[in-house]
């Protein structure tokens, strides 16, 4: 029988993509099954940081095993913005469409285009974690392109792909995504232990 793991997001495109990927190793379980009637802390100023507080304050606060994701996309031209700030780049409450008009209309008349999606993931076990991180080095596109995905999906074409993460399939997304690399060498860790 395969052990339990709560994935500590309220994002359901994110709990849709960890769950295909870590269908094998474990028996997915989100949010709604538990009792959470709070937002979960995410006050750190990395992804590292928020990243573990999210995995230690469910783990602890229900005495359950977790995996925790904090991603972010990193624009070379804007210094690494909206970096840990992704999700609120905008402002309050996140909103994925106004996320994208204002990192689009930053970058307006801006050759430079080159960005990094990066992942941080942090699995809490009876007490302890270890993180993960999976990058993805790519370009903004000037118009949104695709319906598929989330977030800046539209906008980002990884490094050799024509394509946006939103014109991919979740299948093809996850052969090369930032999540997918981290979720690798978590499974990895999983091996050896």
């Amino acid at each position: 029988m395969l052990p339990v793991l709560y994935l500590a997001t309220q994002n359901k495109h994110k709990v849709e993509e960890l769950s295909a990927l870590l269908q094998d190793n474990f028996v997915i379980r989100d949010l709604s099954t538990l009792s959470l009637s709070e937002e979960i802390p995410e006050t750190g100023n990395t992804l590292e940081e928020n990243s573990l507080q999210k995995a230690r304050y469910i783990a602890e606060k229900f005495q359950v095993t977790c995996l925790a994701d904090d991603s972010g996309l990193e624009v070379e031209a804007l210094d690494g913005a909206p970096g840990v700030f992704s999700a609120r780049y905008a402002g309050e409450p996140k909103n994925d469409q106004a996320n994208l008009h204002l990192l689009l209309t930053n970058l307006s008349g801006i050759t430079n285009r080159r960005a990094r999606f990066v992942t941080v993931l942090t699995y809490y076990a009876n007490g302890s974690y270890t993180s993960f991180e999976g990058e993805i080095q790519g370009n903004i596109v000037e118009v949104p392109r695709g319906t598929q995905g989330f977030g800046y999906d539209p906008i980002f074409q990884p490094e050799n792909e024509t394509r946006t993460f939103a014109e991919m399939s979740l299948a093809e997304k996850n052969l090369i995504a930032h999540r997918a690399r981290a979720l690798e060498k978590f499974k990895n860790y999983l091996d050896k232990t």
